[in-house]
């Protein structure tokens, strides 16, 4: 068992003031409670901290040991007890935020200076990482909190919403230029460029009201992620749907133009993913207010 700390704060004043007497004054109690206490305290030790005789009060050599110790501990609890009622400021974290790389490196990294000047004490760490990957590593909790528009179905996981997602069809005009898609029909001359087998960026077009699912494309091309995409369809290489805060710097230089433009794709939102039930959950929404405030880029 862990000694009281008033039984620990009566040891300290006696050893310090060298008189049970004084030392009641000094914690408000009698000289009788104070003998009690620190005689409960010796017995849990198992040894004896002071030689007292009528005339005097000595410290042992076991008391003499204590003393550091007795002392850091009541200057802890004196410091829990100013945490308790936030008189010492946040204290330090260090979190692991897992997102994409094209994500992190264009709207992440830049913000690292205002996350550390907004949240005191607070140190992010950044774990790239696709985005089935980021959310097994959050249910995991080998990363503390992700960036992402994946969604999930986890009970295990909860989210704050963040930045609206939009995305666009887009091509390089030399390609489109000899290959024509002015209409749906003419997709089968050409190719789609998507991370994966189940076309999760195609499906926001595929999905959309007013012809999207009429697009059935020639050949299919999987990249793996979102930055290798951007960089074939910059090429040439074919069509994709991509993030329009990704591709906004390309649409205004001619590097892309939009594709099927009058179809309306769908939208998502990026989120702040984290394990539900994590008692860090007032930093997480602290965290997502700071994130909102910057437009993603």
């Amino acid at each position: 068992m862990l000694p009281s700390l008033e039984n620990l704060r009566c040891f300290a004043e006696a050893a310090r003031l060298l008189s049970f007497r004084a030392a009641a004054r000094s914690v408000a109690l009698t000289p009788a409670a104070v003998g009690q206490r620190i005689r409960q305290l010796e017995e849990q030790l198992g040894a004896q901290l002071f030689h007292r005789t009528t005339r005097k009060v000595v410290l042992t050599e076991a008391g003499l040991a204590l003393i550091p110790y007795a002392e850091r501990t009541l200057a802890a609890a004196r410091d829990c007890v100013r945490a308790g009622r936030g008189e010492v400021g946040p204290a330090p974290l260090d979190l692991v935020l897992g997102t994409r790389h094209e994500l992190g490196m264009s709207w992440i990294l830049p913000l690292l200076p205002k996350l550390r000047a907004a949240h005191p004490g607070l140190t992010l760490h950044l774990y790239f990482g696709s985005g089935a990957d980021l959310l097994i590593r959050v249910r995991t909790l080998e990363i503390d909190c992700a960036v992402g528009s994946m969604r999930h179905t986890d009970p295990k996981i909860d989210a704050v919403r963040l930045h609206r997602e939009d995305y666009l069809l887009v091509a390089a005009p030399s390609l489109l230029a000899r290959t024509p898609l002015l209409q749906p029909a003419q997709a089968r001359h050409h190719t789609l460029i998507d991370t994966h087998a189940e076309l999760p960026l195609y499906a926001y077009f595929r999905d959309a009201p007013g012809g999207g699912d009429r697009c059935h494309f020639g050949h299919i091309l999987l990249m793996g992620t979102i930055a290798a995409m951007r960089e074939l369809v910059i090429e040439g290489e074919g069509v994709a749907v991509l993030p329009e805060y990704l591709v906004a710097p390309d649409l205004k230089a001619g590097r892309l133009v939009r594709v099927l433009p009058r179809i309306k794709m769908s939208s998502d939102y990026f989120r702040l993913i984290f394990r539900a039930g994590d008692p860090r959950r007032a930093v997480y929404d602290a965290l997502a207010r700071t994130l909102l405030e910057t437009p993603l880029r």
